[in-house]
């Protein structure tokens, strides 16, 4: 089953234009991965995705809802986790988390907050304030906060951005499991390595297009490649 389905999106500003017309789709609970060089347009799909940008041509339909259409009914199944997040400061980490969970169902919350401080994993820390955290601990405060919903989409734009190699690969099974519990994963990362491990397909966009796209193995095949890097490498332009 489809559950993200983007045709022809196109986004301009002014005489820029960022996205030139990308077609991909995303299957029921897979992990797909957007990925490219900075300024390719990646983030900027990623925002028109998550409804806070409005595209300039093109369709896309989540969880078979029109995205221009319905945008209020995409927000409510959806979750987005952009590589410049941050948290109040001024609340500790569990109050940050009972904060977002209570824009949610009231009933919800003492088990929403349960499962964000068991995925951010901060032990005692979690009851001081956030800005007492180091990057990778409001990194895993914001991953908490992305998939404590149980969304059906998880957009994650640099999921382990500012996490050692052991947090990194906590939260990387943390993603992997939540998929296998049927959320769709829309994600961006310049850890190629990271998306390799962890994603079924991907799309390699270049210069607002999308230059290649399959299954990594698929792609390391194609391309004579040893890993998905050396795919990156020789796909996207210098």
């Amino acid at each position: 089953m489809i559950a993200v389905e983007v045709k022809n999106l196109v986004k301009h500003y002014g005489k820029v234009q960022a996205i030139r017309g990308i077609s991909f789709s995303i299957d029921s609970s897979e992990i797909f991965g957007l990925i490219g060089p900075n300024g390719a347009g990646k983030t900027t799909a990623l925002r028109i995705i998550s409804t806070l940008l409005t595209l300039t041509d093109g369709s896309i339909n989540v969880m078979g809802f029109d995205l221009e259409k319905k945008p209020e009914e995409v927000r409510k199944i959806m979750s987005y986790l952009p590589e410049d997040a941050g948290a109040y400061k001024n609340l500790t980490g569990k109050g940050y988390l009972e904060f977002i969970a209570n824009f949610f169902n009231p009933k919800t919350v003492r088990n929403m907050v349960a499962k964000g401080v068991q995925i951010a994993d901060l032990g005692e820390r979690i009851n001081d304030k956030v800005d007492t955290y180091s990057k990778g601990m409001k990194r895993r405060l914001l991953v908490g906060r992305a998939l404590m919903t149980d969304p059906r989409l998880a957009i994650l734009d640099e999921p382990t951005s500012g996490l050692d190699v052991n947090n990194a690969q906590e939260v990387r099974n943390i993603i992997k499991s939540t998929a296998k519990k049927g959320t769709t994963v829309l994600l961006s990362s310049h850890n190629m390595l990271e998306v390799e491990y962890m994603c079924d397909r991907i799309a390699l966009i270049d210069e607002g297009l999308i230059v290649e796209k399959g299954k990594p193995v698929d792609l390391m095949k194609k391309y004579n490649a040893k890993n998905i890097e050396e795919v990156f490498m020789k796909v996207v332009k210098k």
